[in-house]
């Protein structure tokens, strides 16, 4: 019998971890099945029991499951633990193990698969939520020459600066980054999902080399519609993202981490 993986999250038809498992289960030669769980807001936890119990190696979490997921693990990486949050888990010497690999997936994708490396760059960060708790550890570990983070509620903001305690962390207002310049500006605002815009002074993203929007496969959002108005050179969205993160993963789980070319070129919707 094959291992057994799976997705649990709500909404979850729209997901398309299956399909990535399954891609790169074929091509590293992996022998697993991988499912997905519609997830109960009342029964979230008995569900990922009922899956070890029935012989499940582990699971990725998406929303709205990640803080829930984190509270049921008895051991957990850093990146996890800082974010509060998992985006995985695996079961092993009878424990619950999380992870949190949207961060380094992130930054993978931006790094190597746009070629737009953070070191000695100037990186504004829009958002302050949990899939920003996930990002902030790898980014500050690539050695960013400033990482700026702007956001509506200033409190969720400072209390990310205060648990980081990193010199090269900037809490900002959205209106105080009005005539300022960034090399690369992350959109890990919800802004999009609802087709809106984060309240950007205008010419903010003008001089920069890379606009990122975190959302996937939604095309041109009203975010990089803004940043090609305003010239900026490169727009990605985060299908990379979401695929360097599942690599991560399967990587954990099955100790062969597969290549994402292919995938991510298959995945991807023109930005247009």
């Amino acid at each position: 019998m094959s291992d057994r993986y799976a997705v649990i999250g709500r909404p979850i038809s729209h997901t398309k971890s299956p399909l990535i498992h399954g891609l790169f289960a074929q091509a590293s030669g992996q022998a697993l099945e991988y499912g997905a769980i519609e997830g109960s807001l009342e029964g979230f936890e008995a569900q990922v029991q009922q899956f070890r119990n029935e012989g499940g190696r582990g699971m990725n979490i998406t929303a709205p499951f990640k803080l829930r997921a984190f509270e049921l693990a008895e051991r957990c990486s850093e990146r996890a633990q800082l974010a509060r949050a998992a985006n995985a888990l695996k079961f092993e010497d009878g424990l619950v193990v999380a992870e949190n690999f949207d961060g380094i997936g992130l930054l993978r994708d931006i790094e190597e698969n746009l070629g737009e490396p953070l070191r000695n760059r100037r990186v504004l960060v829009l958002g302050a939520g949990g899939a920003v708790r996930g990002a902030l550890l790898p980014f500050l570990q690539a050695g960013p020459g400033e990482l700026v983070l702007a956001n509506r509620d200033m409190t969720k903001a400072l209390a990310l600066r205060n648990e980081l305690d990193h010199p090269l962390l900037h809490i900002r207002r959205y209106e105080a980054l009005q005539g300022q310049t960034f090399d690369i500006v992350v959109n890990a605002t919800s802004a999009s999902l609802v087709g809106e815009l984060p309240p950007l002074p205008g010419g903010v993203l003008g001089k920069a080399g890379l606009a990122y929007e975190l959302a996937y496969g939604k095309g041109l959002t009203p975010f990089l519609r803004q940043a090609r108005e305003e010239g900026v050179a490169r727009l990605a969205d985060g299908v990379g993202m979401l695929v360097e993160q599942a690599a991560e993963a399967f990587a954990w789980w099955r100790g062969v981490r597969p290549a994402t070319r292919a995938v991510i070129d298959r995945l991807t919707i023109p930005l247009t």
